[in-house]
């Protein structure tokens, strides 16, 4: 933030006079000082002084500088200001709007203590501090204050938020305490906040942050939770002062601290979230700063001091001018003053948020503004300040803007249409759509005002092409979906969103209405189409008309004027509108009736007065009648009575318009008497519901009064006697049998004799009633009545004065009825005849007369075709068997269905002449096969053909005619049919003819004959396609001839013949055809070629300046060059481009030299410029004397090469020495070597090196060894004769070289000698270093073919003992790489020992492996899978190894699902206490219990092995660390059930022990925590079952069926447990994954269970014994004692106990015995093998084992 001094607004006094506070307006207009004086100035926007008021005390006893004037704030109205004084009070002055307004004070506030701040945060609310700790709140609406918060301390500073909606005050002793209205959502906490060091005199609120400062002369900026964030320290500063007054900035990103002649600023960074200070502002002898204001859109601080001055600074970061027109000021970093530099006006652009402002454009015809930060859209109106902040992701600047809509701001982006209304921060809107244009959009944002609608806010858009979609903004849903069946280009909502006007491609406008979602077509060709602003009203064109709607209610109402221009827009303004029409140059304007369009808008806004007004200047014509209407029934239904009058009388309903007068002259004394609304008078309401004809409604609202009298009087008034007598009934009117007969006596005063003889009837005197329907001629009426009396019937003369009347009256059916009565069927049969009533005539007959029957259904369906009701009668025929007349009444009712069915009951000669009329029909209506089926039937086939040819179906005619005609005779009638219509002109159908008879090269002819050549190569193409090309050109030919050259040009290219078509154009001169053909059809070239030919033909100037025109010139000379004309080619140069001439003379040099002419060609190449083509062209022929001398003459730098092309010829012949002598010549020696070389002639070559290039010797040298190298053997033996040779010299260095390069290529002992001299000689005579690089060279050769030894001694020889090891193990001579090891250098023992074990690994030689590394040859084993190898060895290691290799085995077992195995293998290596095997020992458990077919004697081995293996478990555990623990307790519980299905295994193989397994089943339920439930419990069962305890089974199987059901559903809640109350079988147990019973077995069970439940011979519930409790269950529940289990059994122990010697461990006596007993006498080795193992878990067996007392 920058500050720059603008202009002193109050000068300062010599003395201290200081300002004690200042204050901006919110409008950013005004500016207030108080002064030391208590005088309020006022200054505006530009700093001017415009008015001032002086302030006053609370009591002027006191006078008037008795105070102080200590806070000041504008309301945000900016209509007032709030005064702060210390004597106690605050003032509310009214300072008004404009300047020099009266100053009235408005509200006062008396408080307790002096007032030291003040703010005007939001309407109505004022926030102060006072001197004894108080914040209060004053309310200007009440004129009441009441305290916010109260501290012990005084108030010295007092600020807001940025939005105003909390306070922050800061206090003597330091505190700064925080208060919100509203946290909007922040969730920060309230209270006292912070201590701060000293009194925070300035305290500023910006956005991220709270700084404070005071006395101290420290600036701190605090969190939003108080912590402290940064500290600037200036106590240290000896220029510094205490601060004694902060602001932030309106946007909160900087704040400015007042202290001694200086202004501090410090600007928030968002990007590193902390505060930076500024260049501070310093200003001599300003003196103490003792109060500061900041405008309210950034951009001006006001600084007021202690000698009463007042200065002003520009506030900006940054200022820049967009299009020489704006000036954008960046006031911070989210807020950018707009100004428009031409008018003067200003916007404020302003983050909310505070983020900061990014980019700023104007756009939309410089009226729009759009600014970018980094998480939201700035959108505004420059016109009306309407600013917009919407939540926006950057999407890469993509977005589109459309300004078209004055009211909402359209966003496009991505196929995403956002809606932005100005002046409001969310989105209106967001829809998907496509199809981005202004005129496929409409918006209708509140344009117009309208009755009982606040905000109206709609979207019209494309879906698809086809489809609009129209949207509730406000509601966000869809009110309207218009599908249609073309293509929409153009849509528009009326202003009031409740019509849509759409145009589609064809021109069709189409009118919408949202609410009935109906659609209508109300113009044809529309080209141009609008809704008059500001109204309903509608105009379009059509052609030469142009249409106007006025009432776009009755869209068939148009009113139409004729113009002869096309409409171009509307204008309207002073009272009139203008459809502007341009016509020809000129611009026509046509004026509408303004007032029909005013009269739409009127009520639409409900200002009838208004419409009224407008209607009564119009003429009376039907579009104003019906406006007239509408008024009259709109004004009714708002009760607007006079002007419904006004309409009825304009209408010329004078009926209802006087009748509304009185109901106007009631209601307008009511109100007068009584004040209110007349209209809501019970006699006006009625009368209202009188006149839309609703009597029930004005005999309510009459009766709700108790205005019976009324009530009776409406209806007399209206002749309702009826009504008038019910409500006189109702009420018990005393007047009643009075208005009776004054009733009757009207009907007979009046002649309404019908009417008194129904109210006669009504009170029961029949004879009176009937008396009176005969004198009034209503004989019906009376035989009505006396067909309902049977008293009235006995009296036959009445009856037959009646019938009479009746028949006298024609009314026959009545007679009837009467004659019927009274049982006389034959004159009522008569009377029902002749009155037609043939339905009873019928029904009278079937009874009376059954042979009448049919003679009255063939006269009722006479009658019923005179009425003209054919349909109707043909029932009736066919019911009098009459089938011709059924028939022709059939085809008379049009019922073509009925007919064919009728026809096709009859025979054929009857049937055969209706058929071809029903057959016509259908043919009439396109149903081509009925009718051929009918024609058919009717023998017309040829009528039938007629049909199908006449209907251009070629084809069915075609197959109809093969079925009844001879193929010749088709062919013929087709053909000369053909003829017929070729002849017609109708060749389409012609060929469809030919086409059907298979005669396609008949309309061929026929085309080809007319000239119709394209029909022609249509049909040739599809019936004779491999002649379609030769048709083309012959065609293209004929048309040549013909001069018809466009059309031929067709037929050439269509035959891909395009050279034809440019030889045509040549042939006719026309060049520019030609030209343009051989361009679009041409290769890339053949148009060039074509321009070379018409230049050609033209020549000369004529030519060149078509080149130049075609821009082919320098192509045409190339071409002319290319093709040999090199005369043209030289013209054309010569011409234009004499540049090109040298390369016309190389190419004319290169033709002769290619054709032989040497000497010719020479002299082109030289006038070319080329001498050293022409010498390169001897040089190619070897003419070289011919090349020496032109190189000579022309070109001396060719000389050299002339002499090496005649030495390279000269070595082409072996002769070596010429050559070598010519390229001396040439001063080429290096290329003498070259080709020495090129032929192996090292010496030669050494030779011409070492004489004539001696540098590159050494070079040559290397190169010579390197090819001695390459060529094998023999270079093998080159390096070792020259090895030698350097040896013998002394030069060890490069024989040692030479050695080096000894290569193995298949003399592996001769490389191996090299080798070793080489290390030798290193060895005996070259330095350590060289030595070293030696052996290492030598030594990986040497291993590299076997020579491993070798290789180790030369490294020994270097003491590089690692080297050698290497060597040794590389070459597997382990013993001596471990004698190395041990005897050089024993620290490589191990590493020799590591890479023996690798390589006994690697080879597999495990049993090597063992002596070395048991531990890696036994994961060998695992890892190879041989795991009885493993154990094997394993075994004569130690227990602990033993262990972890049975463990990892046993887990492979479980794995592979072979448990049992894995058992084994713990029976055979005993079970340690390791806890890392416990898992095992359980998985082994659990799959034990859970594997199916163990509930068997055979199974004893399996259960006899688990229980062994948890018996040695447990008996190890109990030495371990392990002892009593959890998992202990576990597996002694594991141990107890194992020894359950052991003995049960046992008992099982001993039939008199069947019980004992049945117990022990039953005694294993208590464990199912550990076992399959559901298994568990059907072993039990099924036990229990087969020993006859059916209750058990029945209870257990029953549990077992629910288990499975469990299963199924994978839950367990919705088990009963009633059945096992106070047991102590388990509730809570887990539920199995799968069954574990088969379906069969779960199927045996149910049914054995239903059957059982069906007999209810079984008593549900489990035995009990002496303890009252459930018999095997080891807890008492009455007594909570828990028994010990037997240990044969289970069940629990009451009496006759057997003790053991290990304690816990006891048995039931009886069940003992009886287990002993079995044992004796069945030798049973099971049984014997329990007792054993019964003996050692319980420390012995009893004395008394043989006890059977």
């Amino acid at each position: 933030m920058h500050l720059k001094h603008l202009r002193t607004l109050l000068s300062p006094q010599d003395g201290a006079a200081k300002v004690t506070c200042m204050a901006w307006s919110q409008n950013n207009a005004k500016f207030a000082v108080c002064t030391v004086d208590r005088v309020v100035l006022l200054y505006d926007e530009h700093g001017e002084r415009r008015d001032k008021f002086s302030t006053k005390p609370a009591d002027m006893k006191y006078g008037r500088k008795s105070y102080m004037v200590k806070g000041m704030a504008f309301s945000p109205d900016s209509t007032k200001i709030a005064i702060g004084q210390t004597d106690n009070i605050i003032y509310v002055y009214k300072i008004g709007e404009d300047w020099g307004d009266k100053k009235v004070i408005c509200n006062k506030f008396i408080q307790t203590s002096a007032v030291t701040c003040l703010q005007w945060p939001a309407e109505y609310i004022i926030v102060f501090g006072l001197a004894e700790g108080k914040v209060r709140l004053a309310n200007t609406k009440t004129n009441k204050s009441s305290t916010i918060y109260g501290t012990e301390s005084y108030v010295v500073s007092l600020t807001t938020n940025c939005s105003g909606k909390g306070i922050l005050s800061g206090h003597a002793d330091g505190t700064i305490v925080r208060y919100f209205f509203d946290d909007e959502g922040s969730g920060e906490s309230q209270g006292k906040l912070v201590n701060h060091p000293c009194p925070p005199y300035a305290l500023a609120w910006a956005t991220n942050s709270i700084v404070a400062a005071g006395c101290d002369r420290k600036i701190v900026a605090y969190g939003k939770e108080g912590h402290m964030l940064q500290t600037f320290d200036y106590s240290r500063d000896p220029q510094e002062r205490e601060f004694t007054t902060a602001v932030s900035s309106p946007g909160g990103q900087s704040v400015v601290l007042g202290s001694y002649d200086r202004l501090r600023v410090f600007n928030w960074i968002p990007r590193r979230s902390i505060w930076e200070e500024a260049k501070p502002k310093e200003i001599t002898n300003l003196y103490t700063i003792t109060a500061l204001a900041w405008k309210r859109d950034g951009s001006r601080l006001c600084v007021g001091t202690l000698c009463g001055g007042v200065e002003q600074f520009d506030c900006c970061l940054r200022r820049s001018i967009y299009k020489n027109k704006f000036e954008l000021t960046y006031v911070g970093p989210s807020q950018v003053i707009v100004k428009n530099l031409s008018s003067g006006t200003r916007v404020v652009l302003k983050s909310h948020y505070g983020y900061e402002v990014e980019e700023v454009k104007i756009l939309g015809k410089e009226r729009y503004l759009v600014a970018h930060t980094s998480e939201t859209l700035l959108l505004g109106d420059l016109n009306t300040n309407r600013l917009s902040e919407i939540a926006w992701q950057g999407s890469g600047g993509n977005e589109k803007y459309f300004f078209e809509n004055e009211n909402v701001c359209m966003i496009f982006n991505a196929g995403e249409l956002t809606l932005v209304e100005y002046g409001n921060n969310d989105t209106l809107g967001s829809v998907r759509t496509e199809f981005m244009n202004p005129h496929l959009i409409s918006v209708r944002i509140n344009e117009r005002c309208q009755r009982g609608t606040e905000d109206n806010k709609k979207l019209a858009y494309l879906i698809d092409i086809k489809t609009i979609a129209i949207v509730d903004l406000i509601g966000g849903y869809n009110i309207g979906t218009v599908s249609h069946e073309s293509r929409v280009d153009w849509l528009e909502l009326n202003e009031t969103g409740h019509k849509l006007l759409f145009r589609d491609r064809k021109l069709r406008l189409h009118l919408y209405d949202i609410e009935s979602c109906s659609k209508t077509m109300i113009l044809n060709f529309c080209s141009y189409m609008q809704w008059v602003p500001g109204s309903d009203v509608l105009v379009a064109q059509n052609r030469n008309s142009l249409c106007v709607w006025y009432n776009i209610e009755a869209p068939e109402r148009v009113t139409m004027f004729t113009i002869r221009g096309d409409v171009i827009g509307l204008e309207r303004g002073g009272g009139k509108t203008e459809v502007m029409v341009m016509e020809g140059v000129t611009t026509v304007a046509y004026t509408l009736d303004e007032g029909l369009i005013e009269f739409g808008t009127a009520i639409d806004d409900g200002n009838y007065i208004r419409a009224t007004a407008f209607l009564e200047t119009l003429e009376m014509t039907p579009e104003t009648e019906a406006m007239w209407k509408t008024l009259s029934k709109l004004a009714l239904e708002a009760r607007q009575l006079h002007i419904a009058e006004r309409c009825f009388s304009a209408l010329g309903q004078v009926a209802k318009a006087r009748f509304l007068h009185e109901t106007n002259e009631i209601a307008d004394q009511v109100s007068r008497e009584y004040g209110g609304e007349g209209t809501d008078f019970y006699q006006v309401r009625a009368r209202l519901a009188m006149l839309e004809k609703n009597y029930k409604l004005a005999e309510m609202i009459f009766l709700e009064q108790n205005a019976v009298e009324e009530a009776m009087g409406m209806y007399q008034e209206l002749h309702r006697w009826d009504e008038c007598i019910a409500v006189a009934e109702a009420k018990g009117h005393p007047a009643l049998e009075k208005l009776r007969r004054s009733y009757y006596q009207w009907l007979m005063d009046t002649q309404q004799e019908e009417r008194a003889g129904e109210l006669q009837e009504s009170q029961g005197d029949g004879l009176a009633a009937i008396s009176l329907y005969l004198k009034a001629g209503l004989p019906a009426k009376a035989a009505r009545l006396v067909l309902t009396r049977e008293e009235l019937l006995a009296n036959t003369e009445l009856v037959e004065h009646i019938t009479a009347a009746l028949i006298k009256g024609e009314l026959y059916e009545r007679a009837g009825d009467l004659f019927e009565k009274i049982h006389n069927p034959q004159k009522a049969l008569e009377c029902y005849r002749k009155g037609n009533a043939f339905m009873k005539a019928v029904e009278l007959a079937r009874l009376a007369f059954p042979v009448e029957v049919v003679k009255l259904e063939e006269a009722w369906g006479d009658h019923l075709v005179q009425q003209k009701q054919l349909d109707a009668a043909i029932n009736h025929y066919i019911e009098a068997r009459c089938s011709i007349k059924a028939i022709e009444a059939a085809l008379g009712a049009r019922q073509w269905k009925k007919a064919i069915y009728i026809l096709d009951l009859q025979d054929r000669n009857t049937a055969s002449k209706y058929y071809p009329l029903v057959a016509q029909h259908y043919a009439s209506l396109q149903e081509y096969e009925i009718a051929e089926e009918l024609y058919t039937k009717g023998d017309r086939t040829k009528d039938a053909i007629d049909m199908y040819t006449q209907a251009g179906r070629w084809e069915q005619a075609h197959k109809l005619a093969m079925k009844c005609m001879r193929p010749e005779d088709v062919s013929v009638l087709y053909i000369t049919q053909a003829q017929e219509m070729e002849k017609q002109g109708k060749y389409r159908e012609a060929e469809r003819l030919y086409v059907t008879v298979q005669e396609p090269d008949l309309a061929i002819t026929m085309y080809k004959k007319h000239k119709l050549y394209d029909d022609m190569i249509r049909l040739v193409g599809k019936h004779h396609p491999d002649l379609l090309s030769d048709t083309h050109l012959h065609l293209g030919k004929e048309l040549e001839a013909e001069g018809r050259l466009q059309e031929a040009e067709y037929h050439y290219l269509e035959a891909q013949e395009w050279k034809a078509t440019v030889n045509m154009y040549r042939a006719s001169g026309l060049w520019e055809e030609a030209y343009r053909v051989a361009r679009t059809q041409g290769g890339a070239n053949a148009h060039k070629h074509v321009a070379y030919l018409w230049a050609k033909s033209l020549g000369g100037e004529a030519a060149v300046r078509l080149l130049n025109k075609l821009g082919l010139l320098e192509a045409a000379v190339d071409h002319a060059a290319d093709n040999c004309s090199f005369e043209f080619a030289f013209e054309l140069s010569r011409l234009a481009l004499k540049h090109k001439t040298p390369e016309v003379h190389l190419k004319y040099a290169m033709f002769l030299e290619d054709e032989g002419k040497f000497e010719e060609a020479e002299a082109e190449f030289i006038r070319a410029g080329k001498p050293k083509e022409a010498v390169l062209m001897f040089v190619h022929n070897q003419d070289w004397e011919a090349a020496q001398r032109v190189a000579e003459a022309h070109d001396p730098d060719s000389v050299a090469e002339v002499l090496v092309g005649q030495a390279r010829g000269a070595l082409e012949e072996k002769d070596f020495q010429k050559a070598e002598g010519l390229l001396l010549r040439a001063q080429r020696p290096g290329l003498a070597l070259n080709y020495y070389k090129e032929a192996g002639l090292w010496s030669d070559a050494l030779r011409i090196c070492k004489d004539y290039v001696p540098s590159q010797l050494e070079a040559l040298q290397e190169e010579y060894e390197r090819e001695a190298t390459k060529k094998g053997a023999r270079g093998v033996e080159g390096f070792v004769e020259q090895a030698r040779h350097w040896e013998q010299a002394g030069e060890y260095s490069r024989a040692v070289d030479c050695y080096l390069k000894v290569r193995d290529s298949g003399n592996s002992g001769l490389a191996e000698k090299c080798w070793m001299k080489a290390a030798e000689l290193s060895i005996k005579f070259l330095p350590p270093q060289r030595n070293m690089e030696v052996v290492l060279a030598v030594g990986p050769q040497l291993i590299g073919i076997g020579k491993h030894s070798a290789a180790a001694e030369l490294y020994l020889n270097l003491d590089l003992v690692k080297e050698a090891i290497d060597a040794f193990i590389e070459g597997e001579e382990w013993n001596k790489a471990k004698r190395v090891a041990k005897e050089l250098d024993p620290r490589y023992e191990d590493y020799v020992d590591q890479h023996y074990k690798e390589f006994l690994k690697n080879q597999g030689k495990v049993d090597s492996l063992v002596g070395v590394d048991v531990i890696a040859a036994l994961d060998l084993y695992v890892e190879q899978g041989q795991w009885d190898k493993c154990i094997e060895t394993a075994t004569k290691q130690n227990y602990k190894i033993l262990h972890k290799y049975v463990a990892l085995y046993a887990t492979h077992l479980i794995r592979e699902g072979s448990s049992a195995q894995a058992l084994a293998l713990y029976v055979q290596h005993g079970a340690p206490a390791n806890p890392q095997n416990f898992n095992i020992y359980k998985r082994i458990f659990t799959d034990m219990v859970s594997s199916p077919g163990t509930n068997c004697a055979e199974a004893y081995h399996s259960w006899a092995d688990l229980r062994d293996v948890l018996f040695n478990l447990c008996e190890n555990l109990v030495k371990s660390s392990e002892a009593n623990s959890p998992a202990h307790e576990e597996f002694k519980t594991m141990l107890l059930i194992a020894h359950y299905y052991a003995t049960r295994s046992a008992a099982q193989s001993v039939k008199q022990l069947e019980t004992v397994a049945a117990r022990l089943s039953v005694s294993l339920l208590r464990h199912t925590q550990l076992l399959p439930v559901d298994k568990a419990f059907y072993e039990a069962g099924i036990a229990a079952k087969a020993v006859g305890w059916d209750n058990m089974a029945f209870i257990f199987l029953n549990r077992f069926l629910d288990l499975t059901d469990a299963i199924e559903e994978g839950t367990l809640d919705g088990l009963d447990h009633s059945d096992f109350q106070d047991t102590d079988i388990p509730f809570e147990v887990p539920l199995p994954a799968k069954q574990h019973v088969p379906e069969a077995e779960r199927e045996e069970v149910r049914d054995w269970v239903l059957t059982v439940s069906m007999d209810q011979r079984l008593e549900q519930v489990l035995p009990r014994d002496e303890r009252g409790a459930y018999e095997a269950s080891l807890v008492a529940a009455s007594t909570g004692v828990r028994a010990l289990p037997c240990l044969i059994t289970g069940y629990p122990i009451l009496r006759n106990k057997i003790e053991f010697k290990r304690p816990g461990k006891a048995a039931n006596k009886d069940n003992w015995n009886k287990f002993l007993m079995a044992i004796k006498t069945s030798h049973s080795p099971v049984c014997q093998d329990v007792l054993k193992f019964i003996s050692q878990w319980c420390g012995g067996l009893p004395s008394t084992s043989f006890s059977f007392q």
